[in-house]
C-alpha cells in the first residue's frame, strides 16, 4: 500500500513524486517506457547525444541586476529543482540574442532583457513605435491573466470559482483575443511576422493562439534563455534519486492499464510488464499521462460530466524531428541561438503536406553548443510542427499498417527536411554524418501523446476556460498534473506537478515563492 501513485516520469511527474517525498509519503511512480524523464529525456546514437523535448528553458528569475547585465540563471526552476531532488542541476546561458526570427531576406535577433527587445524593435521598425508600444503593454496584462490562470488550476473548486469570477473578465478576453487579433494595428508584415513568431514553443499559429499563451511564454523568455549543463536527462537524475532515497520507488516498463476506484474514490493502478498485470493500492493517484488517456484509465468510472468535458477538447499538432550528428570540426561554431525560419514569411502555416511540399517552418536548435560540458560530437535538431492527416493510417490502425509505405513517407521527409537544412546552414551541410528522423509516430509510442500530439490537448480558448484539467479532478483521490493542465514549456510542467503534490500537502506551496 503506498501514500501515493504518480503515473508518468516527465517532469510533472517526477516533481509531484519528488515533492511528497520530501514529505516523508511513500511513493510509487510507474513510467511506461524503458527510460525516466519524458520529454525530457536524452538518447545516443554513437557519439551523438540528443534531448527529445528540450531546447531551451526560460529564465524569467535572474540573480543580481538585470539591468547590469546579469545572465539568466535558471532562477526559480533551479531553486525548486535544488529543494526536491538530491543533487544541484547548474545551467549555461545561451547567447544573446537568444532567438532569430529569418524570413526570405530579412533576420531579427530577439535580445534579452524585455527593454533590449523593445529598443531593437524600436530601432528596426521607428514608425511602429505606437503598435509596439501597444504590443508590450497588452503583452504584460495577458501575462497577469495567464497567472491567475494557473493559480485557479492549482486551488479547491470554491477557491477556483471565486478566482475566475474575480478576474473573469480579463481571463476571457485574453484567452479569445489570438495573437493575430492583437497584431491587426501593425502596419509592416515583417514587424508582424517576429512579434506572431515562436508559435512552436506551445504549438498553435496566430490566428487561433490565444493572447494569454503567447504572452506568458514568449514572455518568460523576456528575462533571458538558458540550457542545462549536463543536458536535461539531468532533472531525472537528481528527482529521481531523492524519491528512491526517501522510501519511494520507480518502475520502468511498467504500462497503465486502469486506474481503479473504489466507492466512487481513485484507490489503485493496474499496470502490466511483458504481458502480466499487476495491482498496485494507494490513497491518491496523481495522473500525468493527459486528460484523454486519464478519463480512457478510468473507464466507466469516469463521471459523465467530466467526459463531455473531455470530449470537447482535441489533440493539438504535432511535429516532426530530425536529429543530426556532425563531425568534430563544426564545435561550437553555430552558436547557442535558436532559429525560427519562415520560408514564405508566413508564420500561420503547419506543415500539412510533407509528401509533396517542403516545410513552411522550421525551428533549429543546436543543443552541443549551448551546454559547455557536452563530451559528444556536436549536433542539431530541425523541428517542423505539422498537422498529422498524412500519417493518420499508422496513427489509427498502428506502426505495422502498411510498413513500406510508412517507410517511404519518413524517407522523403527526411531528404526534404536535410535540403532545407542545407539550404540555411550551407556551411554546417557538408559535415553532416548521421541523421536520424522522429514522427508523430514517435511522440506517440514514447510518450503515448494521442495523435502523437506534440503538446497535449489543442491550444485554444477552450483548452483555457475547460474545468476539466484543474488538478482537482472530480473523481476523489485522483489529481491532474502535466502539460494539459499547465501548458506547453518544463517550467509550467514542473509548476504543475507540485500544485497536484501541494494538493495533499499544503505545505509544499511554501515553495512556489521560495
Amino acid at each position: 500500500m503506498w501514500d501515493t501513485i504518480v503515473i508518468g516520469s516527465g517532469i510533472s511527474g517526477l516533481t509531484a513524486a519528488a515533492a511528497l517525498a520530501t514529505r516523508e509519503r511513500r511513493v510509487l511512480l510507474l513510467e511506461q517506457h524503458a527510460t525516466a524523464g519524458g520529454l525530457t529525456q536524452t538518447f545516443r546514437r554513437g557519439d551523438w547525444s540528443f534531448s527529445t523535448g528540450v531546447h531551451y528553458l526560460s529564465s524569467a528569475s535572474r540573480s543580481g541586476d538585470a539591468a547590469a547585465g546579469d545572465v539568466p540563471t535558471g532562477g526559480h526552476f533551479k531553486r525548486l529543482l535544488d529543494a526536491l531532488g538530491e543533487g544541484s542541476v547548474e545551467f549555461a546561458a545561451s547567447e544573446n540574442p537568444y532567438d532569430r526570427v529569418r524570413l526570405p531576406g530579412f533576420d531579427f535577433g530577439i535580445p534579452q532583457p524585455e527593454s533590449a527587445y523593445r529598443d531593437a524593435l524600436l530601432a528596426r521598425f521607428p514608425d511602429e513605435a505606437a503598435a509596439i508600444g501597444r504590443w508590450f503593454e497588452e503583452m504584460a496584462d495577458a501575462r497577469a491573466a495567464a497567472t491567475a490562470l494557473m493559480t485557479a488550476r492549482g486551488l479547491p473548486p470554491w477557491l477556483a470559482a471565486g478566482l475566475r469570477l474575480w478576474k473573469g473578465a480579463a481571463l476571457r478576453h485574453f484567452s479569445t483575443r489570438t495573437v493575430a487579433d492583437a497584431l491587426q494595428s501593425v502596419r509592416s508584415p515583417q514587424l508582424r511576422a517576429v512579434l506572431g513568431a515562436r508559435g512552436g514553443d506551445y504549438g498553435a499559429r496566430p490566428s487561433t493562439a490565444p493572447l494569454l499563451e503567447h504572452a506568458i511564454v514568449t514572455g518568460a523568455y523576456d528575462g533571458g534563455a538558458c540550457y542545462p549543463v549536463g543536458g536535461p536527462g539531468r532533472f531525472a537524475a537528481v528527482l529521481a534519486r531523492r524519491i528512491e532515497r526517501a522510501g519511494g520507488e520507480l518502475r520502468l516498463r511498467a504500462d497503465v492499464r486502469e486506474i481503479r476506484t473504489l466507492d466512487g474514490r481513485a484507490r489503485g493502478v493496474v499496470w502490466a510488464r511483458a504481458g502480466q498485470d499487476h495491482l498496485e493500492m494507494a490513497d491518491h493517484v496523481i495522473s500525468t499521462m493527459g486528460l484523454k488517456n486519464t478519463v480512457a484509465a478510468l473507464g466507466a468510472a469516469a463521471p459523465a460530466d467530466w467526459l463531455t468535458q473531455a470530449a470537447q477538447l482535441r489533440p493539438g499538432p504535432s511535429c516532426v524531428s530530425l536529429y543530426l550528428g556532425f563531425d568534430a570540426g563544426v564545435g561550437r561554431d553555430p552558436g547557442s541561438a535558436n532559429h525560427w525560419i519562415y520560408e514564405h514569411g508566413d508564420t500561420d502555416r503547419f506543415w500539412s503536406e510533407p509528401a509533396t511540399e517542403d516545410a513552411p517552418a522550421l525551428f533549429v536548435s543546436f543543443p552541443s553548443a549551448k551546454d559547455p560540458s557536452h563530451a559528444g560530437l556536436p549536433t542539431a535538431e530541425v523541428l517542423a510542427l505539422c498537422e498529422t492527416t498524412a500519417f493518420d493510417p499508422w496513427l489509427r490502425h498502428g506502426p505495422h499498417h502498411d510498413p513500406a509505405g510508412y517507410q517511404s513517407l519518413k524517407q522523403g521527409i527526411e531528404a526534404r527536411l536535410l535540403a532545407q537544412f542545407a539550404r540555411h546552414f550551407p556551411q554546417l551541410a557538408p559535415r553532416v554524418r548521421f541523421h536520424e528522423l522522429a514522427t508523430p509516430l514517435t511522440q506517440a509510442r514514447y510518450v503515448r501523446t494521442p495523435d502523437g500530439a506534440m503538446y497535449g490537448l489543442e491550444m485554444n480558448a477552450a483548452r483555457l476556460a475547460s474545468p476539466a484539467l484543474d488538478v482537482r479532478t472530480p473523481v476523489p483521490g485522483l489529481l491532474l498534473a502535466g502539460q494539459d493542465v499547465a501548458g506547453a514549456g518544463v517550467y509550467p510542467c514542473c509548476v504543475s506537478g507540485l500544485l497536484a503534490a501541494a494538493a495533499l500537502e499544503p505545505t509544499l506551496l511554501r515553495l512556489m515563492s521560495a
